[in-house]
């Protein structure tokens, strides 16, 4: 169906049919039910500290001995919050506490892994470019600057990656 199919067909509905649908809609449909949810009350702070909550326990569990540092469980929290239409600051912030989050850990254990590093890195990339896109890089360049910082005193293999990238910010 066609936006402009959809339009008529609302358009001969009456309010209380509207109204039931909407009704069914949200009860149907947890999707549906999360945005109206978000819409009517935005607790965006709340939202976010759920999310870093859940971000750290992939690297610093309180219930499991062995952490699972998995950057999805961040990237969905990223992609709901950007359909939700979540101010730029807060998606940029949760962006950045990741990668931070992320270097706390391997500040702690020696990574090996190729593909912790990879992925950090396109983190960073997507935070960096999200903030210029959005005209805030003057509220975040310290934390930018200084996670590239940490990329050079903890020698990671993608140092001269990371300094490409940061070099976006100037």
């Amino acid at each position: 169906m066609s936006k402009r199919d959809l339009k008529k067909y609302l358009a001969s509905m009456t309010k209380e049919q509207l109204e039931e649908q909407f009704t069914e809609l949200y009860d149907k449909f947890g999707e549906v039910k999360t945005y109206y949810d978000f819409v009517f009350n935005p607790k965006e702070d709340k939202l976010v500290n759920e999310a870093k909550v859940k971000i750290a326990n992939e690297y610093f569990p309180i219930k499991s001995k062995r952490p699972k540092l998995r950057r999805s469980v961040a990237q969905k929290f990223i992609k709901h919050f950007l359909i939700l239409g979540v101010d730029a600051f807060a998606i940029a912030d949760l962006m950045l506490f990741t990668i931070e989050t992320a270097q706390r850990y391997s500040a702690k254990r020696d990574m090996k892994y190729a593909s912790f590093f990879k992925s950090i890195q396109n983190a960073f990339d997507q935070a960096v470019n999200f903030c210029i896109a959005h005209g805030i890089v003057p509220d975040f360049k310290e934390r930018l600057i200084s996670i590239y910082k940490n990329v050079q005193i903890q020698r990671w293999e993608n140092e001269y990656d990371f300094e490409r990238i940061v070099s976006l910010i100037d």
